[in-house]
């Protein structure tokens, strides 16, 4: 029974604030596939209904990334990048952090430990 209510949770839960749009986890492990597939539909979803998105992803709380679920970030940031938005990750646990120096990925992210320094680091429009 529980399997069955898990299935009803989106993996992510998107706070729009003005022109900001935080995305946080509402999963530990993001390592199933169905998972990181809606992530992924979700967030192409909401960046192709923006002029320039300005996203804030944040994993606090997570545990596990799957390589599946990198390649989705990977895809998300080129689309972001497409309209001429601006993504940034903020919040990453060591575990998972060691994987983005890994992966050089910390070289392609704007990465920051808090939500506060991404927030921060958001070019504001040119009046």
């Amino acid at each position: 029974m529980l399997k069955d209510k898990e299935k009803d949770t989106a993996p992510i839960k998107l706070t729009h604030n003005g022109e900001l749009t935080v995305v946080e986890f509402n999963v530990r492990k993001l390592l199933e596939e169905n998972e990181i597939t809606e992530m992924g539909r979700q967030l192409t979803s909401y960046i192709e209904s923006q002029l320039k998105p300005k996203i804030i992803i944040s994993f606090a709380g997570v545990d596990h990334l799957s390589s599946s679920a990198l390649g989705t970030l990977i895809t998300v940031n080129y689309k972001v990048r497409e309209r001429d938005g601006q993504l940034r990750l903020c919040s990453i646990n060591p575990q998972i952090y060691e994987v983005f120096l890994i992966t050089k990925l910390n070289k392609l992210f704007r990465i920051f430990p808090t939500m506060e320094e991404a927030k921060a680091s958001l070019e504001k429009p040119s009046s």
